[in-house]
């Protein structure tokens, strides 16, 4: 049975390693994602001529990839499935007015980005994590106790995985919305400053900047598992 690694790892273990994570380098043309590109133009096109099932496929490619930006984002189950319902309400609503300047990838992921970090300003408060909220599956991940068990440089301190998890969570949850957001797209989604900065509508320079600022802070919040 295959593993899942809790999505908060990829940034815990960045920041410990002091991994210089905030640069990145030049990625070549993946023939892959541009197949994707291609299979999602013609979905959206079916759907904007009235195919309602162009966009369930759509609905159903999306949703793993959204569903972990979204839970990275507010630390909640509840919280990211009510919002996922929301996110492709409005992208059905407005699809008709996509107009294909971007791809459909990036335009999916700035509904999700702002929809997001407006109900994260709503919310108005600080989300204080409990493990209850975090995927009990974790405890039990092999890859995952092994890769943090190596982290600590003092092999003498054993950390829980559910101390070291809460710390985390409450880490992230620490990082402004538009923070948050540039962590969970660069560190655990794996995307390229570029492509953020698309989704954000920020320029690339401030992509890095927050990069930056935000890892200092995790840096700052979880330092004690470095020693």
């Amino acid at each position: 049975m295959e593993t899942t690694v809790d999505p908060y790892f990829k940034p815990l273990a960045n920041v410990l390693s002091a991994q210089p994570h905030a640069m990145e380098k030049a990625r070549p043309i993946d023939p892959a994602k541009v197949a994707s590109n291609a299979e999602d133009a013609e979905l959206v096109a079916r759907t904007q001529a009235g195919d309602p099932a162009a966009f369930d496929r759509l609905v159903v490619k999306f949703s793993p990839r959204l569903y972990g930006l979204v839970y990275n984002m507010t630390s909640n189950h509840e919280d990211t499935n009510d919002l996922l319902q929301d996110v492709f309400a409005k992208a059905y609503r407005s699809i008709t007015s996509f107009r294909g300047r971007s791809s459909f990838y990036t335009w999916m992921h700035t509904i999700a980005v702002n929809m997001t970090i407006n109900f994260l300003k709503k919310r108005g408060r600080r989300f204080q994590m409990s493990l209850d909220d975090v995927d009990s599956g974790i405890q039990n991940d092999t890859e995952f106790i092994e890769k943090t068990a190596s982290l600590s440089t003092n092999p003498s301190r054993q950390v829980s995985l559910g101390e070291l998890q809460q710390r985390l969570n409450e880490a992230m949850q620490k990082l402004s919305s538009p923070h948050r957001a540039v962590v969970t797209m660069f560190d655990i989604q794996d995307m390229p400053h570029a492509e953020i900065a698309k989704i954000m509508g920020v320029s690339e320079g401030t992509v890095r900047s927050r990069l930056f600022y935000a890892h200092k802070e995790l840096q700052n919040y979880l330092d004690e598992f470095r020693k």
